[in-house]
């Protein structure tokens, strides 16, 4: 999803923490299960092993130290193909015998789309790949489904869930057109819509992040007091599924922060949080770092 900010008041009236009950518990176990299960799917974030900027004009690719692209050793022949990026477009020519996968039909040669929000996945056995246009760039990701990283991991890893960090806040809309200075672990900078900010208490202090992306919910990424000491250093993200009514006090559940793709894996660029989303309270609730893993 496309990053954004929008912000978000928190009344003093509407700080009382909600009691623990037993709907909300199964609620959040079930919110747990469906990230785990998401994290392991074919072509997920731990099956991802590689991630290649491709160059203008023809773009080998296999197994091979000769390509340009070079998969890892094992998965697949010497020389596989050819990735040809000309006219904004990108088109994958399989070599002589070989082919792709894709929608039931083996092809030897297709362009393929580039829209990161729909992702054009081919396959071959247990490779998959996909082209994503940043910038300017035609970007080749590579999932290896029998992956040792995908093998190994055991579990993501979870605080108990606690109530007192189910607040009470606020969503407050900026002016139509407010961007955001986003920062990416590879130090890449995207100019995000920024709709709006939340506010809320906590730990006796008003708190306030930046909501990024627009779409039809809140999108934070954001850092806390635990960073880098039970959870993910560069920072966490927390979505809200549906936008609240401006003004209207809603339940924000702080149990449902959860890892970037970028704790998983090292061929994704997750962003970092803005400075104002540099929370100095401790938020001792979502998801832990690092993952259980074999070994």
């Amino acid at each position: 999803m496309r990053l954004l900010a929008l912000p978000l008041l928190l009344l003093a009236a509407c700080a009382a923490t909600p009691p623990a009950d037993e709907g909300w518990e199964k609620s959040l176990a079930d919110w747990h299960a469906r990230a785990e299960k998401s994290l392991r799917a074919d072509n997920g974030w731990l099956t991802l092993a590689g991630r290649f900027v491709m160059k203008p004009g023809a773009n080998t690719f296999g197994t091979g130290e000769a390509n340009d692209i070079v998969f890892p050793k094992g998965t697949g022949p010497a020389r596989m193909g050819t990735l040809t990026v000309a006219g904004g477009k990108v088109k994958l020519t399989m070599a002589p015998g070989l082919t792709v996968r894709k929608e039931g039909m083996d092809l030897d040669e297709l362009f393929l789309g580039t829209d990161l929000e729909r992702r054009d996945w081919v396959t071959m056995g247990r490779l998959a790949m996909h082209v994503i246009a940043r910038d300017g760039k035609f970007i080749l990701r590579l999932a290896d489904n029998e992956s040792a990283v995908r093998k190994g991991f055991i579990s993501r890893v979870w605080y108990a869930p606690d109530p007192a960090f189910r607040v009470q806040a606020r969503f407050v809309p900026y002016p139509p057109g407010r961007k955001l200075a986003i920062v990416n672990v590879i130090d890449e900078v995207s100019e995000e819509p920024c709709p709006g900010y939340v506010e809320f208490e906590l730990d006796g202090k008003t708190q306030r992040l930046d909501v990024v992306g627009e779409d039809e919910g809140l999108f934070f990424v954001m850092r806390d007091a635990t960073a880098g000491e039970t959870t993910y250093r560069p920072g966490r993200f927390l979505y809200i599924a549906k936008k609240p009514e401006p003004g209207k006090p809603f339940e924000l559940d702080l149990n449902r922060a959860y890892n970037p793709p970028c704790a998983f894996s090292e061929f994704t660029t997750c962003p970092l949080p803005p400075k104002q989303n540099i929370l100095k309270v401790r938020i001792d609730a979502g998801e832990k770092y690092p993952p259980r893993r074999a070994g």
